[in-house]
């Protein structure tokens, strides 16, 4: 068992000076386009920030966990491709949870912590709807 979560950190270090490295940037770089279009849209709707609903909002949940992954799905499924086409060429194998692992870590995150932050900026400075409503 220790020798798969050394094997696991490993190869998780070893991605950020391997070949395909720009990824790294690329992808968290997508996810946070889309975040930000998300946001501004949740902020226009006068919805309540994105990670908010997900864990306190139960009878939204499932509508925002489609809204989501229809706007980050596929910078997900791109991280997935790219993390085997990397595991491929590097180590020759392939490692499936570690490729959920790096997709989560490249797309998932940057995206919930942004699309929500971008919301509550976006209505700090005038551009949500209620703001609209009262002008």
């Amino acid at each position: 068992m220790d020798d798969m979560w050394i094997r696991f950190s490993t190869d998780l270090i070893g991605r950020l000076s391997g070949p395909m490295r720009f990824r790294l940037v690329l992808q968290p770089l997508m996810a946070a386009f889309f975040a930000i279009r998300s946001g501004l849209a949740d902020a226009a709707a006068d919805k309540p920030p994105y990670f908010w609903v997900l864990f306190w909002d139960r009878a939204n949940r499932r509508a925002a966990l489609k809204d989501g992954w229809e706007s980050v799905g596929r910078v997900f499924l791109l991280a997935i491709v790219l993390d085997v086409l990397y595991q491929l060429y590097v180590l020759h194998f392939v490692y499936p949870i570690q490729s959920i692992t790096v997709a989560l870590i490249l797309a998932i995150v940057p995206y919930l912590i942004l699309r929500g932050l971008v919301t509550r900026v976006a209505r700090a400075m005038g551009r949500g709807a209620s703001t609209h409503r009262h002008a």
